[in-house]
């Protein structure tokens, strides 16, 4: 999902290599410390977005929070028009680079007028924590990842709850019409069941009392929606989280392999440039 995101650790930085502006200002955005002044200015902002919530703290430190939140926002237009210059045409292809030109175009609404309802979206910034911090942003790529596979259970589960309401209309729609009176309505009680608020002696034993037999109905479906498909959600997510967490070790080991690889070759350039020289003091030597 993104090209070029810098990892949040404290190796120490070299100098860029390309000496042209992009290459100077990639460098720089790139930075553990320019990574970690970012992080600490959205969890600022994350804990001043929280206190304007209370009128009271708002009341009593309305201009410093205002300033605090004009000046982050600052810092993130400045920040993420750096990396437009940096990246150039490249910015477009990452999602990460677009996910945190969206969050920061959103900071920029007024929070005014007709705009005024967007105000509660200005906590939206916290959520670049999933690009700046690596293993968040693992954690979305696995979750992003696993999305067909979660649609497939998802149908899955639309299946089962379309049987099973079809039956509970069926047998149970004359004596509880709030619960069993429609399609829909028995789809939204099933819901409940399967979330398991309340649904035993909210739901279950009235029904249970006037159909004896009707114990077989509710267990079977929590049995088969709570207790089996949701627990392939949890497994489709989990093999997704350890796939990514898988190549990204791979990635890790095949840069190592290739830094190491480099470095022989520089040793090995270095060790022919030596004994060319020492060949050339040979025959110097010997020309004396």
């Amino acid at each position: 999902m993104s090209e070029r995101q810098p990892d949040l650790v404290g190796h120490k930085v070299q100098h860029p290599e390309d000496e042209t502006l992009r290459g100077r200002l990639a460098w720089f955005i790139d930075r553990p410390g320019t990574q970690y002044f970012i992080v600490g200015l959205i969890l600022v902002n994350a804990i001043t977005l929280g206190l304007m919530t209370s009128p009271e703290v708002t009341a009593y430190l309305q201009p410093w929070l205002g300033w605090v939140n004009t000046f982050i926002i600052a810092a993130f237009v400045v920040e993420i028009s750096l990396r437009i210059i940096a990246d150039g045409p490249r910015f477009v292809r990452s999602g990460w680079n677009l996910f945190d030109f969206s969050v920061v175009a959103i900071s920029l609404v007024p929070d005014s007028g007709a705009f005024s309802v967007l105000r509660a979206l200005r906590i939206l910034k916290v959520l670049r924590l999933f690009s700046m911090v690596p293993r968040l942003r693992r954690i979305v790529e696995a979750l992003l990842r696993a999305i067909p596979g979660i649609a497939w259970i998802a149908l899955l589960l639309l299946v089962i709850f379309y049987v099973f309401a079809v039956m509970g209309t069926k047998l149970f729609a004359q004596s509880f019409p709030e619960w069993f009176g429609t399609l829909g309505a028995s789809m939204y009680t099933l819901f409940q069941v399967m979330t398991l608020e309340s649904w035993s002696m909210g739901i279950a034993r009235p029904v249970i009392e006037a159909y004896p037999w009707a114990w077989i109905y509710f267990v079977s479906f929590i049995l088969v929606s709570s207790f089996t498909v949701l627990n392939l959600f949890i497994g489709i997510i989990i093999e997704s989280m350890q796939s990514a967490h898988w190549e990204a070790e791979d990635a890790k080991r095949i840069e190592q392999e290739q830094r190491a690889h480099d470095e022989r070759l520089e040793m090995l350039q270095l060790i022919r440039d030596l004994s060319s020289k020492v060949d050339r003091l040979e025959r110097r030597s010997g020309k004396r």
